[in-house]
Parts: C-alpha cells; structure tokens; sequence
C-alpha cells in the first residue's frame, strides 16, 4: 500500500515530494524495485490499511505516525490544519488515536503537537506566523476561527475583546472585500470591542513593530498601568 509522504500527498494534506514512491508491505521481505522505496512492516494493523480512489493507502492516522518520523513540527503542523480543513482527520480524533499507540514511533512528536494548550487550527501559513508572534507579544492563546458578531474571525481573545483578522494577499486585494472588512470592523467596535487587521507584510517582514504593537494593545485591554 501507499504510505508516507506519497501516502499523506493521496490524501491531499501533503505535497509529495522526489521521484522515489514510499510504498508499505505487510511482510518481513520484498523485492527491491528502482524507484520505489519499501517499508516492510509485517506488524501492521487491520486498521492501519485502506483504500482511497480505488489506491490501497495506509489510513490517515497510519500516514501521520509514518510522516511525523520523518517531518519537523512546522511541516508536520501543516498537513494536520490540512488534514481538518480537508476533513479528512481532525486534531481531537487523532490526538485520541495516539492514546492506543503509546510507545509507537511517531506518537511522542504528535503529541507534543497537539497539546491542549499550544495547538490552534490555522488557515494559512500566514496565521500560523501571527499565532507565533502573538504569543511572543505576551498574548494568551487565541479562540482561532470562532464566529463573532455574525462573522468568522482569526483570532479572538474574548477576556480582552480583541479581535484579530490577518489580511492575506490573496482575499484581501480587492476594493469590494477591503470594503466588507471595514463593515466587518464598524460592527465589531459597535459591539464593544477592539478590532485590529495586520497585513502579510506586517506578519511577514515588520514582525518586531506588529509584537510591540500587540504588546501595547493587550497592556491597555488588560487595564494594565
């Protein structure tokens, strides 16, 4: 069956990458084929294979163990929000899954990425950059993506009432979407709360000045002298 990176790339949260294929056997021997690489893995479970668009896959819990031997935090966290977004596993079940497989390689990394208290969903590389900045700036974790006054927001600190929103390039380039985000802004400050938008060059190449900026808005939300 598929598996690994080629696998996590059937499954749509992974890009695959080089000309070799990641294949797994259920057999302690296998012929060695050019361009193919073999993992033989007589132990696999039951439920570790299945099969997706008529291809035999290594399910996608099997494929996380598999790629998280293989991939550092950042890529690994990557594939996870993709994984939710595509519906394809979501973060709880699979933190639950690593529950039966204490001891298994590829467990320990997972969960050191899906602790309670660091992991949010993300819908971007942009926002998981903000999310690291944030927490530089002294912020506690956000609510990520939570619906507020009728809108979905990126990130939301209900004990301040802050609202966050990362302007990527690729939505917010338009005269008819930055209008919807100014309407978007008006409800939220209507409603009683502080509303910031920080652009991607913010993010990307003036983070230090958007760090101190959240710093400053945090100290004054929190009451603090």
């Amino acid at each position: 069956m598929l598996s690994h990176g080629d696998a996590a790339a059937l499954w749509g949260f992974e890009i695959a990458r080089g000309p070799v294929i990641e294949i797994s056997v259920a057999a302690s021997s296998a012929r060695r084929r050019p361009g193919i690489r073999v993992h033989r893995r007589p132990s696999l479970e039951p439920g570790d294979v299945t099969t997706h668009h008529g291809i035999p896959v290594t399910s996608p819990i099997r494929t996380f163990l598999d790629i998280a031997t293989q991939r550092g935090p950042h890529a690994l966290e990557c594939a996870v929000n993709a994984a939710d977004k595509l519906d394809v596993v979501d973060p709880e079940r699979l933190r639950t899954a690593l529950d039966d497989r204490s001891g298994q390689p590829g467990v320990a990394p997972l969960r050191r990425l899906l602790d309670r208290s660091t992991f949010r969903l993300t819908d971007s590389e942009l926002e998981r950059r903000f999310l690291r900045l944030a927490a530089r700036s002294g912020l506690p974790p956000p609510v990520t993506g939570a619906r507020v006054n009728g809108y979905r927001v990126d990130f939301f600190w209900p004990a301040l009432g802050l609202v966050v929103e990362t302007d990527g390039l690729r939505y917010h380039r338009m005269p008819s979407q930055q209008a919807s985000d100014r309407l978007r802004d008006q409800v939220h400050t209507a409603a009683g709360l502080t509303p910031l938008r920080s652009t991607h060059a913010q993010v990307r190449y003036e983070s230090s000045r958007l760090e101190a900026t959240l710093a400053a808005v945090a100290q004054g939300l929190s009451g603090v002298a």
